[in-house]
């Protein structure tokens, strides 16, 4: 376990947050307050974010082959597709990684920000995500500029995901969310780490957990890997007690 006070630590931040080597690794990550609350007042994530955790939002976007994240979190959040400038592009060549990490974005309905599924398909830089149940003409219409995932019949198979997307050879995953997405990961058992920021903030108020949904039965187990202490936030990183029963 880790342990900091003040400036962290470039190749010791790296060290701390690489992923296992030659399997497939599915890690969540998020930010929260004190009190549990995963968004700010205005509803944001990112409102809650600090430098610490600026840091290791980056790293960990530029480990990465693939960014998964549910619709409704990247209409909220304003998401786009990565940016050249936004991943150490070193880190990704001495890794082996594409010069950029693919969003892949899941939703049943189809309703997408428009800044991630624009352009021709032949530049796309963005999956989506969906299920057989998905809108038919808002499908065909989303097929013109990205690549279609359909994973499931009623509602998205995050194994089947999984498995796509180790197909593709994607098989450092990043998921940044929302709750409702980390909850079916979860209940679906692909979830392999949970790294999570907490910021010395109280905020009270109807504030969302960072995995929502159906109770979990079993619930999943974690074993603390490290808690690094920055300025005034705490960097946790957990690890599934079941990964090396079940998981290549």
């Amino acid at each position: 376990m880790l342990q900091s006070n003040g400036e962290l630590d470039a190749e010791d931040l790296e060290a701390a947050y690489a992923y296992p080597a030659e399997r497939t690794w599915t890690r969540l990550n998020f930010v929260a307050s004190l009190d549990g609350s995963t968004t700010d007042a205005r509803g944001r994530a990112g409102g809650l974010s600090s430098k610490d955790d600026q840091r290791v939002f980056h790293l960990l976007r530029s480990m990465a082959d693939v960014i998964v994240v549910g619709a409704g979190t990247a209409r909220a959040e304003g998401y786009a597709r990565v940016e050249p400038d936004e991943v150490d592009a070193d880190l990704r060549s001495r890794l082996g990684l594409a010069p950029l990490p693919l969003i892949a974005v899941v939703s049943r309905s189809l309703d997408l920000p428009p800044d991630l599924v624009a352009g021709p398909r032949e530049s796309a830089t963005t999956l989506v995500v969906t299920c057989a149940a998905a809108p038919t003409d808002r499908l065909a219409a989303v097929r013109e500029h990205a690549d279609v995932l359909v994973c499931g019949d009623e509602g998205v198979d995050h194994r089947t995901l999984r498995e796509e997307l180790a197909g593709r050879g994607l098989r450092r995953i990043l998921c940044e969310g929302g709750p409702a997405l980390a909850g079916s990961q979860a209940a679906a058992g692909v979830l392999d780490e949970v790294c999570l920021t907490v910021r010395p903030q109280l905020l009270a108020g109807p504030a969302t957990r960072f995995a929502t949904g159906a109770l979990l039965d079993p619930v999943l187990e974690l074993r603390l890997v490290h808690a690094i202490a920055g300025d005034d936030d705490l960097l946790l990183r957990y690890v599934s007690r079941s990964v090396d029963r079940v998981r290549p």
